[in-house]
């Protein structure tokens, strides 16, 4: 962890490299960080990116007694997502839905500073969220008389936090724990959540099946079925998102959107679509990509995707862009950009058939 008031400190791979006067891919091929006696990594050992203490290593390449760090937990230690989970007694993979709680969220750190960085979070944010946790703590459980009053961001972590505890339990529980109704707000939490986790664990443990994830995260039979088809789904949406964040980062790069995650949905019929809010002055609200069809122009910011029609959108404001369901970002923004390009009808139809042209 980053313990209270040494942020500063902090020292990427890249930041040891420059220090060392080497290259980034000479420190990972030589490793001079494994020496013996070298200062341990501040992040957890579980952590992808590797963070040490400036101050520590810069004793250890002087020959210099390296200083021992603060060993008492402060309020202010930076935790990364494992740590958090461990405070919380929950696996890493269930932070993912629990960082979702607004006051995670806005209290997020990334280290380094910027949108590859590693996101932690203060200590104290992470324990007041624990102590907030349905039946747990001060504070915890159901009010009286709170009805369906979770708040609607709420809900899933809160559905998470239930299914950590017991990974079999019902609608009614969720409901009644929670005060939230079963159909549908209660089971598509649970559907969706458990179809998540399964997606997680087959990525982590390449060669397993969707049916054995559900049986070794202990799912009732009874819902194997809807959760394996939200884990699809969530794979599914996974395998597209790089394309789609590139997209995004592109158009943000050129200063015709800001800059934003990229969000797939599902869909009425399953399919996929993304929207891309762009900034006021473009030739369009926003961008949505279908996986049917391609890149279209929106006729309006409020509701970009419109209605689900079998048929490809077309009307005033609808212009499709770029060659392909997945053009290279760089044509799309010509194409957005230019409005002697693009057609009225997608150049691709469902199923990835070449389509007429206007």
């Amino acid at each position: 962890m980053i313990r209270a008031g040494r942020l500063k400190y902090v020292q990427t791979m890249a930041d040891l490299a420059d220090a060392l006067g080497k290259s980034l891919g000479t420190v990972r091929n030589t490793k001079p960080y494994a020496a013996q006696g070298h200062p341990a990594p501040i992040s957890s050992p579980g952590a992808r990116a590797q963070l040490w203490d400036a101050e520590q290593t810069a004793a250890f390449y002087a020959g210099k007694p390296v200083p021992e760090l603060p060993q008492a937990d402060d309020d202010e230690d930076l935790l990364d997502r494992h740590e958090a989970a461990e405070l919380l007694g929950i696996k890493p993979m269930s932070w993912n839905s629990y960082k979702q709680n607004p006051d995670l969220a806005d209290g997020v750190v990334l280290v380094p500073e910027g949108p590859k960085g590693t996101e932690h979070w203060p200590r104290r944010l992470v324990l007041a969220y624990r102590d907030s946790r349905p039946g747990r703590g001060a504070g915890g459980g159901r009010r009286p008389g709170s009805g369906d009053m979770v708040p609607r961001d709420q809900i899933l972590p809160r559905i998470a936090e239930l299914l950590d505890a017991d990974p079999a339990i019902t609608l009614e529980a969720v409901a009644d724990t929670l005060g939230i109704t079963k159909f549908p707000t209660a089971q598509a939490g649970l559907v969706t959540l458990r179809g998540r986790r399964i997606a997680d664990l087959v990525e982590a443990r390449p060669g397993l099946g969707l049916k054995e994830a559900a049986l070794q995260l202990g799912y009732p039979a009874l819902t194997h079925r809807g959760a394996i088809k939200a884990a699809e789904g969530e794979l599914h949406a996974r395998s597209v998102k790089p394309y789609l964040q590139h997209a995004a980062d592109v158009l943000a790069g050129a200063g015709v959107a800001p800059r934003a995650e990229a969000e797939v949905r599902q869909i009425d019929d399953g399919h996929l679509a993304a929207v891309i809010l762009l900034e006021a002055g473009q030739p369009a609200p926003a961008l949505v990509w279908d996986e049917r069809y391609g890149w279209r122009t929106a006729d309006n910011r409020r509701h970009p995707i419109g209605k689900y029609t079998e048929t490809a959108p077309e009307g005033e404001g609808i212009r499709y862009l770029g060659s392909g369901l997945r053009p290279d970002p760089a044509e799309l923004l010509d194409a957005l950009l230019d409005g002697r390009k693009g057609t009225k009808r997608p150049k691709v139809n469902a199923g990835g058939r070449a389509g007429g042209e206007d």
